[in-house]
């Protein structure tokens, strides 16, 4: 009987691209992939640090797969496995840790710890991801969602924002060779994927540690004839250039929907985060892809209660977000992170506050996107449908247009995987719309 293998993945698009490649090993090995429920011989969590609330998910989740099967191999892969590599092998809940750029050994480990017995004791394959200078060798052929597939094309960071504990969990900046992108671009698209998202730990970087750029990788998969869409993951503002802009407005896959991380609309507060622009010049690059794009989906994050924010501050950043009218933002409270500048920082928040700013951005994040939305209600649009849901006693199948505006059909066909033009029409649910005439 083939050994039964779980897997659960934390974190960011990244985390999730790896995920998927462990799970493509294991499925070659011979494993069967089952729910993340009692009753697996493995159980695999891809770890998350970026806050502490992340730390504490990644302990629960590995504590939860030993309680499922006591005697099951519990493997911690991943970002909490990397910097928090004392306090992993001393876990009584962890038998196998794999640090980042390790996650291809995944299977090895396996028959290593399996072949070594009770008295092994725990496997460990944690390397210095500082000194690391290639991107790990992982590979997807196919997705869960199938329709969209989320491509890691880079890894690692060299800001060093004063608050990000990642650089010291990816190390620095590495990126995968274009040839290589385009080959896995390739099958996924011969395996029916129809939008491809192209992510990396700092996308934006792709391409410096070998003289090339995140431009030239976009216009190589642009030309393969199987991609409906390309999507992009987070970008720093600085990429946004007029000459970078004007390339990506003449490229008819590409969805005009751009990421672009803000973090505080106080140039004050950016400077103390070590963020790398002023809110003029982060103003300036959303007016720019509005000239080029017509009414494209700008989003972002922010951090409330950072150090040292003030109700002064804090008031700047509510203003900014409300005057660039932002499709999403999605809102962090600050968590201090041991060994970043920013946990030694004077006049932390306290966390009553940073609830507070929270709740109001988050409404006010809600006011915009209903703006937004409501610009391009009437208007025609194009969705590529992923799956079906019950609303109200009714099936409906749901996609998203290129801007990541839900749209649905009433389920009167199988519309899986297929593209759809219509006027989005009326609200059917929440952030849900109706695709008319198509």
């Amino acid at each position: 009987m083939n050994k039964k293998a779980a897997l659960h993945n934390l974190g960011c698009k990244v985390n999730a691209y790896e995920m998927e490649a462990m799970r493509r090993l294991l499925v070659e090995a011979g494993y069967e992939i089952v729910p993340f429920a009692p009753g697996a011989d493995v159980y695999v969590i891809n770890t998350c640090t970026v806050t502490n609330i992340a730390d504490r998910k990644s302990r629960q989740m590995l504590h939860k797969a030993k309680k499922m099967n006591p005697r099951a191999v519990v493997v911690a892969a991943g970002c909490y496995s990397q910097t928090s590599r004392e306090a992993v092998e001393a876990d009584p809940c962890v038998d196998i840790v794999l640090g980042n750029n390790r996650k291809g050994e995944l299977v090895e480990a396996l028959e290593l710890y399996q072949a070594a017995g009770a008295s092994g004791g725990v496997y460990s394959r944690i390397t210095e991801i500082e000194k690391e200078n290639a991107c790990e060798s992982l590979q997807v052929e196919e997705t869960s969602e199938r329709t969209r597939a989320s491509l890691k094309v880079q890894d690692g960071c060299n800001q060093f924002c004063s608050y990000c504990i990642i650089p010291y969990a990816r190390g620095r900046i590495r990126s995968r060779e274009a040839e290589d992108v385009c080959r896995e671009v390739e099958t996924l698209t011969g395996n029916g994927c129809r939008e491809i998202v192209l992510t990396g730990i700092h996308l934006s970087s792709y391409g410096k540690d070998h003289g090339s750029s995140l431009q030239e990788l976009i216009c190589r998969v642009h030309e393969i004839e199987g991609v409906k869409r390309i999507r992009l993951g987070s970008l720093e503002p600085g990429i946004i250039t007029r000459e970078f802009a004007r390339a990506m407005g003449s490229l008819e896959k590409l969805c005009p929907h751009f990421h672009l991380s803000l973090q505080s609309g106080c140039d004050a507060t950016l400077k103390r985060m070590n963020r790398h622009y002023t809110t003029e010049e982060y103003r300036e690059k959303c007016l720019l892809l509005r000239e080029i794009f017509y009414e494209p989906a700008l989003t972002t994050d922010v951090i409330v209660g950072f150090p040292g924010e003030t109700e002064e501050e804090f008031g700047q950043t509510a203003a900014f977000l409300e005057e660039i009218g932002l499709y999403e933002t999605h809102i962090f409270k600050y968590s201090r992170r041991k060994g970043t500048r920013a946990a030694s920082m004077p006049d932390q928040v306290p966390e009553s506050i940073k609830n507070e700013r929270s709740a109001f951005l988050i409404r006010l994040g809600e006011k915009n996107r209903a703006a937004f939305e409501e610009k391009h209600l009437g208007r025609e649009a194009e969705v590529l449908f992923e799956e079906k849901i019950s609303l109200d006693g009714k099936e409906y199948y749901t996609g998203y247009t290129k801007e990541y505006i839900k749209g649905a059909l009433p389920a009167n066909q199988d519309y899986t995987n297929q593209c759809q033009r219509g006027v989005l029409g009326k609200k059917i649910g929440e952030h849900l719309y109706l695709l008319e005439n198509h």
